[in-house]
Formats: structure tokens, C-alpha cells, sequence
């Protein structure tokens, strides 16, 4: 689980990583990436629309990413990742789901 300081929770740093930040894309996610000078941790944030399910697989899915990018920390201070799920991650297996992040994560933090 990620812990606070690890999320992003405005709704002005969700729009501006989404629309100032790199993109990469997977077959079950789509990452963006935005590298800031503030002195604090990586942060992240997500986004489940109801194109991937109902409420429950939505937040399967929410939870699932979470815990696959908590296991990419630590990352370099300054980072806001926002991580949009595609329909196709609602039926994926958590393995899948963790290769589609760390491949993501990398190829943007390099």
C-alpha cells in the first residue's frame, strides 16, 4: 500500500502531470510522468474510469496498481507519475500488471 506522502491527491497535480508530463504507453496501462523540482518523494496517482468495470473491479484494479508501484520505490525525489488503466486490466493477472509498470516506470525514469 502506498503511503500518503506517496500520492498525489490534488486534483490540479492529477491535470497537470496528465498534461505537461511524458507519456508511455503499455497494453494495460498508460503512464505519465512529470519531473519536478520539489525536494520531496515520488509521488503517484491514478486513474480508474468505468470503461475498466464496476465498482468493485475498479477498485481491484486501483489497489492492484498500487501495490505494483509501491514495489517500484524508491524512486528519485521530484517525480509525479499519474497511471490511467485501460479497459484490458480489469481480466489481467497481477504479474502482467507489474511488468506493464516496472516497464513503464523505467523507461521513463532513466
Amino acid at each position: 500500500m502506498l503511503a500518503r506522502p506517496y500520492r498525489i491527491t490534488r486534483g490540479s497535480d492529477y491535470r497537470m502531470v496528465v498534461r505537461r508530463g511524458r507519456r508511455y504507453g503499455g497494453s494495460l496501462l498508460i503512464l505519465s510522468l512529470l519531473e519536478t523540482k520539489d525536494p520531496r518523494p515520488a509521488r503517484f496517482g491514478f486513474i480508474v474510469s468505468k470503461q475498466v468495470g464496476n465498482a468493485v473491479v475498479r477498485n481491484t484494479v486501483r489497489r492492484r496498481l498500487k501495490d505494483a508501484c509501491a514495489r517500484q520505490l524508491p524512486l528519485p525525489d521530484g517525480i509525479d507519475i499519474v497511471i490511467r488503466a485501460l479497459p484490458a486490466a480489469a481480466g489481467a493477472p497481477f504479474a502482467d500488471l507489474l511488468s506493464d509498470v516496472e516497464r513503464a516506470i523505467h523507461r521513463g525514469v532513466r
